[in-house]
């Protein structure tokens, strides 16, 4: 590890404190720790080490990488192979109490502990890759909890945050690859059908109908992947086309109306915002450069 962050083990089963642990352990001829359960939510990253877990009554042999969810009241226990080889893991308890409060700001932290306790999935395998992402996220929580810098508690919350959605989109997405790649061939068609019909009536209503899904549906995959919301886009995509058309020598009248603009005041207001001008003003510039460039030698 990059900064020594590890804990001596102990075979304490109880937290210290009241919302969160976690540790970093690497040990040789650690023994036996005997089954027990936990009152609080346990997510353990496995490193590296001849082990497999026995969770409930059925063993999972451990590749580095896994990450292991295991809620509250579940049996389990670590079975080491080969006591000589290093035995590395990461170990984060959270209690019920902090989850809960997590789950009421969104259910999307919730599904990965849900599919635990409705589905018995408690083992995620994760390639060299997928676990360094998972890795950096633990080490900007550890680093955080370690040092005395201002904000310490707020940032502490973020990293827990992005820790868990993280984790939660990868057990997601690990469980849908379909779902993942149907939301992503949607996506793409409602893209083209953006471009093709920006003169059209584009509302999130009228386009679930077109498309046979939720608006609430679009709206989600659309911020998932652009960053801003479909209405931000479909308006940047208009006053694009609009720039373009007056640059073409079509009247400002006219190409407002000819992307999707009901009135000139609504388009006046969009335009100035995102381009800093209006489009007079752009239209003027951009005659007044020309004439300029027509007047440089050649």
């Amino acid at each position: 590890m990059k900064k020594n962050y590890k804990t001596e083990f102990l075979k304490r089963q109880y937290m210290l404190s009241r919302d969160y642990e976690i540790y970093y352990y690497s040990d040789s001829h650690l023994g036996n720790v005997d089954s027990h359960i936990h009152k609080y939510y346990e997510m353990y990253f496995f490193l590296e080490g001849s082990v497999s877990i026995l969770i409930r009554d059925k063993l999972y042999r451990l590749e580095p990488g896994d990450v292991v969810i295991l809620p509250p009241g579940i049996p389990h226990k670590a079975v080491i192979h080969d006591q000589e080889h290093p035995y590395s893991r990461f170990v984060f308890w959270i209690s019920v109490e902090y989850y809960q409060r997590l789950r009421q700001m969104s259910e999307d932290y919730y599904y990965l502990v849900q599919r635990a306790a409705e589905k018995k999935q408690y083992v995620y395998h994760n390639s060299t890759v997928e676990f360094s992402g998972i890795q950096s996220k633990i080490f900007h929580l550890m680093e955080e909890i370690h040092a005395e810098r201002y904000g310490k508690e707020a940032r502490i919350f973020i990293n827990i945050c992005d820790l868990l959605l993280h984790l939660n989109r990868m057990a997601y997405e690990k469980n849908n690859p379909g779902k993942i790649k149907e939301d992503q061939n949607l996506y793409r068609n409602i893209l083209q059908y953006i471009d093709d019909h920006l003169e059209q009536d584009l509302s999130l209503e009228y386009l679930a109908g077109e498309f046979y899904v939720s608006k609430y549906h679009i709206a989600h995959i659309f911020k998932e992947n652009t960053g801003i919301s479909i209405h931000q886009y479909i308006m940047k995509k208009r006053l694009a086309a609009c720039q373009d058309a007056i640059l073409g020598n079509i009247s400002i009248s006219r190409a407002y109306l000819m992307f999707g603009f009901k009135d000139y005041s609504s388009f006046y207001r969009a335009f100035k915002k995102e381009f800093g001008i209006s489009p007079k003003e752009y239209k003027d510039l951009k005659i007044q450069i020309g004439m300029k460039e027509e007047k440089l030698p050649h």
